[in-house]
């Protein structure tokens, strides 16, 4: 039988696009406590099928799907603007494939204004309504109202309109910089992406015994197992280490490893692949907050969501892949490689030489793209410790030399330097460690 709170998730999912929904309704409909409403309608935050909006409420959206290019909704767009909703509030859970500015005339406007977009217009009733009729919703600049007859046509098609105090170069531009953001984080791949689901995941009761370590080791072929009790809730984690030479009618509990490291669904793969290293461990449980196991994820699904990675085409380009743009790869003398790199305006400090930020990633860069060179993937830094930086100019052109200090299957040092014009303006060493499969 469902809990209460699967019974309100269930509720609001069947909910239409679009309903508002309070935490006292719900509590009213379901005859649940508003507590237990509130948290139900959190989670379903946190699953991508409600949102809450400044000035509107808490309504059911569409929930986005993760392997497609994320896109803003006309809600986002809200509160990114700060503006007010004028009409039209059953369509702000819709997307918007790109915005318009619409300084032009009326029979311009025609052929560039299509539905789903998103018309930037100043107080022009003639362009609102023809953007509307073509199945645009429409954002009015300058803090300017509407015409009674246009907020009923915007209500009427369930196409937002809305109003902001700035102007079109602000909005367009805040805009503009929303949907870069959006392919950034589309290219970040988190545990939930990759998680072996409960429903696949061999695990364990904490009442069960030794003997059945055996057997499930037997029918699965694995040797690790979450160990939960009957509520789901996760108490360790067993591995053969735990069960060697113990006495097969001794509990699980007994035995087992009590307070393992476990991850939530939101964290980055790049995270959970640094724990495993440092950890050297092969297998970590997914929970939710309360510690309800939800998954497990292993070193081989984070190997391959990492190759996938790397196999991506960029598409929103963070300050992180300018400076690896920046990064040429050049053979020296000795047929050692190394690196050249020129300083751009955008990596400068406020006195216009190198940064520090951009003077660890150019190292961070430097190690991984030396390791690669050596067949060794999926580096994770450790440490790195900065001897000093001189001052460097911007648009200068300096040299970048790893050196290997030294390297093993796991882990290295290696040293980099930084030449000006054949001149030492930079030092550091960096150790880290290497996943292998």
């Amino acid at each position: 039988m469902a809990t209460k709170h699967e019974q309100i998730l269930k509720y609001i999912e069947e909910l239409a696009v679009g309903e508002k929904i309070s935490v006292r309704k719900i509590a009213k409909n379901l005859q649940v406590s508003e507590g237990t409403a509130y948290r139900a309608i959190k989670d379903a935050e946190i699953v991508g099928f409600v949102s809450t909006i400044k000035r509107v409420g808490t309504i059911r959206i569409e929930r986005k799907q993760k392997d497609s290019i994320e896109k803003l909704t006309y809600a986002e767009i809200v509160n990114m603007i700060d503006g007010q909703v004028l009409g039209g509030r059953a369509g702000l859970h819709k997307s918007l494939n790109k915005f318009v500015i619409g300084a032009m005339t009326l029979e311009a406007m025609e052929r560039y204004t299509d539905a789903g977009n998103l018309v930037i217009v100043g107080n022009r009733v003639g362009a609102q309504e023809l953007a509307l009729e073509r199945g645009a919703a429409v954002l009015i600049t300058g803090g300017f109202d509407t015409d009674d007859s246009v907020k009923q046509l915007a209500d009427e098609k369930e196409l937002p309109i809305l109003s902001t105090t700035y102007d079109t170069f602000t909005v367009a531009t805040m805009i503009n910089r929303a949907i870069f953001d959006q392919l950034i984080k589309k290219e970040v791949v988190f545990v939930e992406d990759i998680l072996t689901p409960i429903e696949k995941t061999a695990y364990l009761v904490n009442s069960d015994r030794v003997e059945d370590w055996y057997k499930k080791e037997t029918s699965t072929g694995h040797s690790r197992f979450p160990v939960v009790n009957k509520s789901m809730r996760l108490l360790g984690m067993i591995t053969s280490k735990d069960v060697i030479d113990k006495n097969l009618s001794l509990s699980l509990e007994r035995v087992m490893t009590k307070n393992p490291l476990t991850v939530g669904p939101k964290m980055s793969v790049a995270s959970v692949s640094h724990m495993m290293i440092w950890e050297g461990i092969e297998v970590i449980p997914v929970v939710k907050d309360d510690l309800t196991l939800i998954g497990i994820v292993s070193r081989q699904d984070i190997l391959k969501s990492l190759q996938m990675i790397q196999r991506q085409p960029q598409i929103g380009e963070t300050i992180d892949d300018t400076i690896t743009n920046q990064l040429l790869e050049k053979t020296n003398d000795d047929a050692e490689l190394d690196f050249q790199f020129t300083v751009t305006p955008q990596m400068t400090n406020n006195i216009g030489t190198l940064s520090y930020g951009v003077f660890t990633q150019i190292v961070c860069d430097v190690v991984q793209q030396k390791l690669f060179s050596m067949k060794k993937r999926n580096v994770a830094i450790e440490n790195i410790s900065i001897y000093f930086l001189k001052p460097v100019q911007m648009d200068a052109t300096i040299v970048i030399k790893p050196r290997i200090l030294e390297i093993g299957r796991k882990a290295g040092k290696i040293d980099v330097e930084l030449y000006l014009e054949g001149i030492l303006v930079g030092k550091a060493i960096v150790a880290c460690q290497m996943m292998e499969r």
